[in-house]
C-alpha cells in the first residue's frame, strides 16, 4: 500500500504546478497525475457538475491505487473536497487560496485575489476570508478567460497578457502589496504577472503549503514509501496531451505521459 502513487487531479494542466512542489518535497514518492482538460474549466461550472467530475476523477486514482489523493484544483476543493472525504476512506488534500499569510503579512491592507468564479462565489472562499482577513480589504477577480488559454499553451501570450493588464488594474489602483493565485494553472503565468504588477507586490499561491501538508498527511498515516528508489510519475491527460508534456519538460524524472479516453 506504502507504494501506491500520491493521486493528483485537476480540472486540466494547472495543478502540474502543485505536482512539482510535491516531487520537489517528496522525490521518493510515486505519483499519478489526471489532467481533466476535457472538462477545464470547472470555475463556469455548477457544484453539481464539479462534485459529479470529481467524484469521476476519484474513482479513477483509486482503482489506479492511490493510497491518498490531493485535489489540486480550488474550484473541486471548494465545492467537491467535504462530500468527497465523506464518501472514501483516503485522505485528500485540499487547496484553498493564500488568504492568511498574505493578510497577515500585508501592510497596505488591501489584498487581491485572482480565482476562478467558482471558488469565489464558494461559501469555503467566504468563510475563509472571513476567518482569516478581518480589517483587510480583499479585491476579487474573476480571471475568466485564463484557464483555457493555459491549457492552449498560450500562457505567455500577448492575449494572456491584455486579459491580465485588465484584470489587475483595478487591484493596483487599489494599492494592493498582494497578489494571492486563486487557481493553480495561474502560476505559470508569474512571468507575465511580475512584468504587470508594481515591484512592490508580492504574488503569493498554495504550492509549497500543499507539499508540506501533504507530506504530513503520509507522515500521520503511515503512508510514506518506504523504498530508497526515485518515484515513479505518471501523467493522463483526457484532451490535446502537448502542453501538459511542455510543462514537464523542466523536470528531470521518471516521467510518463498518457492520452486518456476518458
Amino acid at each position: 500500500m506504502n507504494e501506491g502513487p500520491i493521486g493528483i487531479f485537476d480540472s486540466g494542466v494547472g495543478g502540474t504546478s502543485i505536482w512539482k512542489e510535491i516531487y520537489k518535497l517528496l522525490p521518493n514518492e510515486n505519483t499519478l497525475y489526471l489532467a481533466d482538460s476535457k472538462n477545464a474549466p470547472y470555475g463556469e461550472k455548477t457544484k453539481a457538475e464539479i462534485l459529479k467530475l470529481s467524484i469521476k476523477n476519484t474513482e479513477f486514482l483509486l482503482e489506479n491505487g492511490c493510497k491518498i489523493i490531493v485535489v489540486a484544483c480550488n474550484t473541486a476543493t471548494t465545492n467537491a473536497i467535504a462530500q468527497l472525504r465523506a464518501t472514501y476512506s483516503v485522505p485528500f488534500i485540499g487547496i484553498e487560496p493564500a488568504i492568511k499569510p498574505a493578510a497577515l503579512q500585508s501592510k497596505s491592507k488591501t489584498v487581491g485575489v485572482l480565482a476562478t468564479k467558482g471558488t469565489l462565489t464558494s461559501h469555503f472562499f467566504h468563510s475563509t476570508s472571513e476567518n482569516h482577513a478581518q480589517g483587510i480589504r480583499i479585491i476579487e477577480q474573476v480571471g475568466t478567460g485564463l484557464v483555457p488559454l493555459i491549457e492552449e499553451g498560450k500562457a505567455q501570450s500577448e492575449e494572456t497578457e491584455a486579459l491580465l493588464k485588465k484584470f489587475l488594474e483595478p487591484m493596483i489602483n487599489s494599492g494592493i502589496d498582494y497578489l494571492v493565485l486563486g487557481c493553480t494553472h495561474y502560476p505559470y503565468l508569474i512571468p507575465t504577472l511580475k512584468k504587470l504588477l508594481p515591484v512592490n507586490v508580492k504574488i503569493i499561491d498554495s504550492g509549497e503549503a500543499v507539499a508540506r501538508q501533504t507530506r504530513f498527511v503520509l507522515e500521520r498515516n503511515m503512508l510514506f514509501n518506504s523504498s530508497d528508489q526515485t518515484g515513479r510519475h505518471q501523467f493522463f491527460g483526457n484532451a490535446d496531451i502537448r502542453t501538459l508534456k511542455s510543462l514537464l519538460d523542466d523536470v528531470d524524472a521518471k516521467i510518463e505521459v498518457s492520452q486518456l479516453a476518458f
